[in-house]
């Protein structure tokens, strides 16, 4: 007897757009799906060591969290209010100097567990200390994409080169790509001696990029370029990539992307939230360039909560473009889930598909947000909640069910880690 059987099951394969398949049965096997489709169509004589009856809620792939810090955690609602030039050299970079490997790993499982409530089954992370990221997402069951933060005083290209060789050889579960913090912390050097670094092993880069017009500014005064004319001056764009925020991208920077086969990750709630601006979503998808969605860090942001993530997305669009129509839910949807498998590198964890990675989640239909079901799909963007996830499953484990997580750790136990750390850093 070996993996799991859904029965009774909404399956919203996001194979073919966002139709739906009622009545479904979907079979994990290890870590891979082996069946997803009509309960008709089944296979007969299946062993199970665990059947469960959906009653009707959806399944579908889990939300891919395409931007982030993780162990930033440490920050929440401690950093707030400020501007990001003051946010980041006042607050956020003084703070930092002081981690240490432990608090990192403990706040990375604490960000995991709110990925979990909210549907999140992978995270695209860029933060300090990846071997301790990797310890904690490793031991939760969850899967981390990483890249670098390197800058001109954190991080280097030797150790890039190192955590690119280790953390691509081991746990499936972990996987790492080469980045730098931004333009406006790196200088030429640092970033010609990555570009070699991203041709050698055929990587893609990624990097904080136009976040705001200042930044932005900076960068043309400097060089005459914009962060992404630089970037792709000096061949970091080579092998594919792509940058977060993207807030003020000129339309040779979108021609770039286009080019490169670059992806955007937009950052909706932090770039309210420090002011940065709003990202024009609706020019971009009629540019073709492939989006995303992430959270940012929870010291900017301040929760890890797709569901918000995906209504500002459109919400926000349909403000600047001054036009109701402007991105609707299911391009959303298709950003939160599949857009950001692909940004991450995950190609087997974009879709509901035998072969595919048992990246799933459950959402529970009989909540009164999610009535009548005139437009499931809709319903999640516009309407929908963490408190509507019922389930969430990574690599064929269920690591969230019905508010109890299974992560090999107490949830206890993190909360007052995390909070010894901040307790130490207070001035």
């Amino acid at each position: 007897m070996s993996g799991i059987r859904f029965y009774n099951a909404r399956l919203l394969t996001m194979k073919d757009g966002v139709e739906i398949i009622d009545d479904g049965v979907l079979i994990t096997e290890g870590e891979r799906i082996s069946y997803v489709g009509k309960k008709e169509d089944e296979p007969e004589g299946g062993s199970y060591f665990r059947e469960i009856d959906a009653k009707g809620n959806l399944i579908m792939p889990g939300f891919k969290n395409a931007h982030t810090h993780s162990g930033m955690t440490f920050l929440r609602s401690y950093a707030d209010d400020q501007p990001l030039d003051s946010w980041l050299n006042e607050t956020v970079f003084p703070r930092e100097a002081k981690l240490k490997d432990d608090d990192i790993y403990w706040g990375t499982k604490l960000a995991v567990m709110e990925y979990l409530t909210s549907g999140i089954t992978a995270c695209f992370d860029m933060y300090l200390k990846p071997y301790a990221i990797a310890s904690a997402t490793e031991e939760c069951g969850f899967r981390c994409v990483q890249t670098g933060s390197m800058n001109d005083f954190s991080q280097s290209l030797e150790l890039q080169e190192e955590w690119y060789d280790r953390l691509n050889k081991g746990n499936p579960l972990t996987s790492y790509i080469f980045g730098y913090h931004a333009e406006y912390t790196c200088s030429k050097e640092l970033l010609e001696g990555l570009s070699a670094l991203a041709h050698k092993y055929e990587s893609p880069v990624w990097s904080h990029n136009s976040e705001t017009l200042s930044e932005t500014e900076r960068c043309k005064e400097k060089y005459g370029l914009t962060p992404t004319g630089f970037a792709d001056s000096l061949g970091l764009y080579d092998h594919g990539g792509g940058g977060y925020h993207c807030v003020y991208l000129s339309d040779e920077d979108m021609e770039i992307f286009k080019k490169r086969g670059l992806y955007l990750v937009t950052n909706p709630a932090s770039n309210m939230k420090l002011a940065s601006g709003i990202a024009p979503i609706s020019k971009y998808l009629k540019a073709g360039i492939g989006l995303a969605i992430g959270t940012d860090g929870p010291a900017s942001n301040n929760c890890l909560d797709m569901f918000r993530e995906m209504f500002l997305v459109t919400g926000l669009a349909k403000i600047i473009d001054k036009d109701a129509s402007s991105v609707p839910a299911e391009d959303v949807l298709y950003m939160a889930v599949t857009g950001g498998a692909h940004a991450m590198g995950l190609k087997d964890s974009d879709v509901l598909d035998a072969g595919k990675y048992a990246d799933l989640i459950m959402i529970d239909l009989s909540k009164p947000e999610m009535q009548p079901l005139n437009n499931i799909v809709k319903n999640i963007v516009y309407s929908g909640s963490k408190a509507d996830v019922k389930m969430t499953m990574v690599a064929g484990r269920i690591l969230y069910e019905d508010g109890n997580f299974n992560i090999g750790e107490k949830p206890e136990r993190i909360y007052s880690e995390v909070n010894k750390v901040i307790e130490g850093m207070k001035d």
